[in-house]
């Protein structure tokens, strides 16, 4: 069975169709990426954006100013991205490491799954921040998952939504070709879809996955 027959890549392929191609992940440079990645955990990514909008307003949205800011000072910045204290000493920790590791073409470098591992062996780094980075800072196909990708796939009955992160995500790369772009995309489809249709909550007049959805008009079909 190709890839293009498959269930996964028909879901993008309906995505696409319906919103269109989808500009993401915004940011001017790559280390703004990996900024927003850390900022983005547990909030919504319209804080995040203020957040960084005053990171910029200070200067401080590069390695090196940010390493040695002081994290009293850079928590009360990034204030409106929410868990400030905790965030601003994951930024300054992640900062460090990325200049001790000789910043990014020494990370671009290495392969996709030794990076990963070392983002992961950061204290404050998890699975989906890590992939975050991997597939938008450096440009390599590994697939997020966040809990968009379990609410739609689940609801699709294409997954049951408890699996472990590293099960799903091999799903995913099972059934997609390994690129990066169709990643991306995929990915920022994902997202827009959960906020305009599939939230907990459905809006599903209009949906374009309805045909096959298992949760049409927020009930489970018979």
């Amino acid at each position: 069975m190709g890839v293009e027959s498959s269930a996964f890549y028909q879901t993008y392929q309906r995505l696409l169709d319906y919103y269109g191609s989808q500009p993401w992940w915004p940011a001017e440079h790559v280390f703004e990426i990996m900024v927003g990645a850390i900022l983005t955990q547990n909030t919504a990514w319209t804080n995040v954006e203020k957040a960084i909008a005053n990171l910029k307003q200070h200067s401080l949205c590069e390695a090196q100013p940010l390493a040695v800011s002081e994290q009293d000072h850079l928590a009360q910045i990034i204030r409106p991205s929410g868990y400030f204290n905790q965030k601003a000493q994951r930024l300054i920790r992640f900062a460090r490491w990325y200049l001790e590791q000789g910043g990014y073409p020494s990370l671009q470098a290495l392969a996709p799954e030794q990076l990963r591992q070392a983002l992961l062996a950061i204290n404050g780094i998890g699975e989906e921040t890590a992939d975050d980075m991997v597939l938008y800072a450096f440009a390599m196909p590994y697939f997020v998952i966040d809990s968009y990708t379990r609410r739609i796939f689940s609801r699709l009955a294409l997954v049951a939504g408890t699996e472990k992160y590293t099960a799903l995500q091999a799903r995913f790369h099972s059934e997609l070709e390994a690129d990066v772009e169709l990643y991306q995309q995929y990915h920022a489809l994902i997202v827009t879809h959960a906020k305009q249709h599939c939230m907990k909550t459905p809006e599903c007049m209009g949906c374009p996955l309805t045909e096959r959805c298992e949760f049409e008009y927020g009930r489970e079909k018979k």
